[in-house]
């Protein structure tokens, strides 16, 4: 704190005590916004060097069946094909699934596919309650490249 002088009434001096004005540059609104600015510009070129460039997924074309027809309560087998661009069959692919009803409450049933033929997978599930169900193919092609598809089945009925 500083003092400064001060005439009082009468011809006397009155030495008065004033508040220390002086903040640390770090602390002032100026000094806080351009540290927050240079933590946003740090953060940014850090994420911006960590990315990797994106590759576009691969074109996978699938069609699939679910029996039996109509969807019941119960065991039901998928079928399901997957091809390329140029319609040839996608082999050597690890699936795995995960079914689950579209509104919370249930936990998601986990499982596997295994290729029959060429391009041809098929997989065993259980529905155990009525109502509308998703199942994720989580496809890990043999090249490495991963991707997801969702089936909805709506309406599964009870037994």
């Amino acid at each position: 704190m500083g003092t400064r002088s001060a005439r009082a009434s009468g011809g006397a001096t009155i030495q008065q005590k004033l508040p220390d004005r002086r903040r640390s540059h770090c602390f002032s609104n100026r000094g806080r916004a351009r540290w927050l600015g240079g933590l946003a510009c740090g953060a940014i070129l850090l994420l911006a060097g960590c990315s990797r460039p994106v590759e576009p997924a691969p074109f996978v074309s699938m069609n699939h069946e679910i029996s039996p027809e109509p969807v019941r309560v119960g065991p039901a087998t998928v079928d399901f094909r997957l091809s390329d661009a140029a319609g040839n069959p996608i082999t050597g692919a690890q699936v795995g699934i995960e079914a689950d009803m579209s509104h919370a409450g249930m936990s998601p049933k986990f499982g596997g596919a295994k290729e029959r033929e060429p391009g041809r997978y098929q997989a065993h599930l259980e529905f155990q309650m009525a109502g509308d169900w998703v199942i994720l193919l989580h496809i890990t092609l043999s090249d490495g490249k991963k991707l997801e598809r969702q089936i909805d089945v709506r309406g599964v009925r009870p037994n």
